[in-house]
């Protein structure tokens, strides 16, 4: 281990943060969780709790404290107030590990990298020691097809030959945890994914089984998906994540071995975050009670 001074884990009850606790803590490292309120959630028994809120600098600056190290989840579709935090972060701390993404291309400006880029950008510009995990899709957000699944209703996805390499949010966990605690990982970055690419029509083929029900997906175009997303995330970073899937039609992304490298274990597959999720996916009794009721009602 390369020393045990202080970790301080924000994010640390989300589905990668959690995980990265429970990990650090099975290691024996000094390990903090940054959660939005006192109570901790999902943090385990045994690990410190400190409230923090990455929209206000002021309150990280509170929960770093006597932190060496912070491994970072930035949770927003922007960047903005970000250099505040990271700042903060440079005046106290050695060490950031930070969670970024794949579609972050070194050849290109941060702006055109999107959030991701931008963080990271903000990061060099300091002296901290620094670790980018850029990371794949996450297997975790394909949840969001669980509901239409469940009720026996088509999945709506734009380019349904898209495939992604997408990962196991423990395999992300488990690269964090040896790159917090061991040395020789400073300047470096790391692609992760997971060990095959696969079509968003296998994805929801993969949920429908789990789901006991047909697998069943409407082609949407990308005006219609761009208008849905609209509702959650700005036009450019919807228009940069559409133009990113089309890509992906003719390009699937890469599959590494980085997760089998630095934990010696190969990466999980999707089939197997779908069976570790399958209580997630499969419909509850509410959704069949409501599936047997609209189906025979006129």
């Amino acid at each position: 281990m390369a020393n045990l001074s202080k970790i301080l884990v924000t994010g640390a009850t989300g589905s990668i943060g959690h995980h990265v606790v429970a990990e650090l803590q099975a290691r024996g490292a000094n390990v903090t969780a940054m959660t939005h309120s006192a109570g901790g959630g999902r943090v385990p028994a045994g690990v410190g709790t400190v409230v923090g809120d990455l929209t206000s600098p002021d309150s990280v600056e509170h929960a770093l404290g006597d932190v060496d190290t912070v491994f970072l989840l930035w949770p927003f579709l922007a960047a903005d107030g970000a250099p505040d935090v990271i700042d903060a972060i440079a005046r106290h701390c050695r060490r950031v590990v930070y969670v970024s993404a794949t579609s972050v291309r070194d050849d290109r400006p941060p702006a055109e990298n999107g959030v991701w880029g931008q963080i990271e950008d903000a990061i060099r510009g300091t002296d901290l020691d620094w670790t980018f995990l850029r990371v794949s899709g996450l297997a975790t957000n394909t949840l969001a097809w669980t509901a239409p699944i469940g009720a026996s209703q088509p999945v709506r996805i734009p380019y349904p030959r898209a495939a992604r390499s997408l990962i196991h949010e423990r395999d992300v966990a488990e690269v964090a945890a040896r790159v917090l605690t061991e040395d020789g990982h400073a300047g470096a970055t790391y692609l992760l994914t997971g060990p095959a690419a696969l079509t968003q029509t296998d994805q929801v083929g993969v949920l429908s089984a789990i789901a006991g029900r047909p697998p069943r997906f409407v082609e949407i175009t990308r005006d219609e998906a761009r208008e849905e997303m609209l509702t959650w995330a700005d036009a450019a970073m919807v228009d940069s994540a559409l133009t990113y899937w089309a890509s992906l039609v003719d390009t699937p992304e890469p599959v590494t071995r980085t997760v089998e490298e630095i934990t010696g274990r190969p990466a999980r597959s999707f089939e197997r975050w779908a069976l570790d999720h399958a209580d997630d996916i499969r419909p509850t009794q509410t959704s069949e009670i409501v599936e047997r009721y609209t189906t025979t009602s006129p």
